[in-house]
């Protein structure tokens, strides 16, 4: 009976404008951000005179054009970085990244089937991102769409290190710069970009910088290249947990053990959902 009790509370709280709302923001923000970033990163090649139409005739000479191509890291970083950050100020606190989500359920600020949701309309808008990145882009370059790989020579274990190490830096700035005391709670767009393009300048030369496992799927699932794919979701989550680990249990510690933990998941999740945080903005007072 409990149990059903706690179900029917649970879908009372899921079945309103709010969390629907929440949902498409989720949606939009995604796709929004992953098309304008990963524009950036998809080759674009001048060849002067040349048309794409007269290119796309002579297969060879396109190819050779592309091999001779890198994207800057600079250009790139900037890209992300303000994409995220106008994002943000349009669309409020979307989290825009599973990685995120992920620590913002083990802090106990979003509700596991709230995370759940927003995951999967993050996914569905990296796909939604990358379709029309691949619509919009001439034949030579749907290849890539700006899919995350290894740089030569870099091992798993590296690459799996950077993509935890750069992650790790943006969750906690999220939690810093989003708690209702933060000096800086005014600039978290502006932060939070400065944050992104700072993991992209670090991480681009190892692995293309994931950081966030929706901007790997996109691309991943249109070009049917899964190689290394799960780097970019073990990295980025274990960085994630290890950032809400070291803010919530010991630079401001919340609870003093696990069971602490468990008491307080039960009460605001269990007990009463419709009293459960919604957005990093509700952090608990420190």
């Amino acid at each position: 009976m409990k149990l059903w009790s706690t179900f029917g509370l649970i879908m009372k709280d899921m079945w309103s404008i709010s969390f629907f709302r929440d949902v498409f923001r989720e949606f939009v923000g995604t796709t929004l951000f992953l098309f304008t970033s990963l524009s950036s990163v998809v080759l674009w090649p001048h060849f002067g005179p040349q048309s794409w139409d007269t290119i796309t005739a002579d297969p060879l000479v396109t190819m050779e054009s592309l091999h001779e191509c890198t994207p800057d890291p600079l250009h790139v970083s900037l890209a992300f970085g303000a994409s995220v950050a106008l994002t943000c100020v349009c669309l409020g606190g979307v989290h825009l990244n599973p990685a995120m989500t992920l620590a913002l359920v083990v802090g106990l600020r979003v509700s596991p089937w709230r995370a759940a949701l927003y995951v999967g309309a993050q996914l569905l808008g990296a796909l939604t991102a990358c379709g029309l990145l691949l619509g919009i882009a001439p034949a030579p370059l749907r290849s890539n769409l700006g899919i995350n790989e290894l740089a030569s020579g870099v091992h798993l274990y590296q690459a799996f290190s950077v993509e935890m190490a750069v992650t790790f830096q943006l969750v906690l700035s999220v939690l810093t710069v989003t708690h209702p005391k933060s000096a800086f709670l005014s600039l978290a767009p502006a932060v939070l970009g400065l944050s992104v393009t700072l993991g992209h300048l670090i991480a681009i030369g190892f692995t293309g910088c994931g950081m966030n496992p929706a901007r790997s799927f996109g691309p991943a699932v249109l070009t049917l290249n899964f190689e290394n794919h799960w780097v970019y979701w073990a990295g980025p989550c274990v960085g994630a947990v290890l950032a809400w680990l070291l803010y919530d249990l010991l630079l401001y510690p919340r609870w003093t053990s696990l069971g602490d933990w468990l008491m307080e998941f039960r009460q605001v999740f269990l007990t009463a959902p419709s009293k459960q945080p919604r957005s990093p903005e509700s952090n608990t007072e420190i």
